[in-house]
């Protein structure tokens, strides 16, 4: 168990340290008069900072080393 944990902590953190952050589109709607709607796409940004994926793959890796081998 300790070492799939590991693993999956070690794929984030790397994948978190190569992405950054992502984006996203989210129709909102704008104007709802009775049978008049007016909605426009907004763009959404999520960003996390880049330590945070080191200190999950560092972890991941721990987890690993200090898991017992069965």
């Amino acid at each position: 168990m300790n070492k799939t944990l590991g693993l999956i902590l070690i794929v984030v953190g790397a994948a978190m340290l190569i992405w950054t952050g992502f984006t996203y589109t989210k129709k909102e709607k704008i104007i709802d008069a009775g049978p008049i709607q007016v909605s426009a796409d907004r763009e959404k940004t999520v960003n996390w900072p880049p330590y945070l994926g080191g200190i999950l793959l560092v972890g991941g890796i721990v987890i690993v080393a200090t898991s017992k081998k069965s």
